[in-house]
């Protein structure tokens, strides 16, 4: 399972043209399921996401979580994360989980980290959404399941 989590002043989610999830200050956190995920990597990442220190402290320094900075986390499911390029122009899939699995495990993870207490609003999954960020620092970051030895 794979995340890339971008710091935010705020990030928002369209459909249709229709607002349907929106965060102020905390995180995007994009996420694409592979083929071989399972739900120890959904909790492993929301474990990761809840409790990563990037938000500044009052020193300035990247050493606050973003549930000790009051923020929330908007989630929206991306399965092109485990697009593979190497072999080409056009991006192959073949990574990636199947839509009904990677729905059971994007909704696990959504679920996951409310459990710890985190804000969390959604995308709508396989839509075709419109995603605004206003990335702060810019901070991004991309954690992957599968590298966590």
């Amino acid at each position: 399972m794979r995340a890339l989590i971008q710091r935010a002043l705020s990030a928002s989610v369209e459909v249709g043209g229709e607002v349907v999830a929106e965060i102020g200050p905390g995180l995007l956190v994009l996420l694409g399921v592979g083929r071989c995920d399972t739900r120890r990597d959904a909790d492993y990442l929301a474990d990761k996401v809840a409790g990563l220190r990037i938000f500044p402290d009052d020193a300035g320094r990247m050493n606050r979580s973003v549930s000790e900075c009051g923020g929330s986390v908007l989630v929206v499911s991306q399965f092109t994360l485990y697009g593979d390029v190497s072999r080409g122009r056009r991006p192959g899939f073949e990574q990636a989980a199947d839509p009904q699995t990677a729905r059971q495990l994007y909704e696990y993870f959504v679920e996951s980290l409310a459990a710890k207490g985190v804000p969390v609003q959604t995308g709508v999954f396989q839509a075709h959404m419109a995603v605004r960020l206003l990335n702060d620092g810019p901070v991004t970051l991309l954690v992957d399941s599968d590298k966590t030895a």
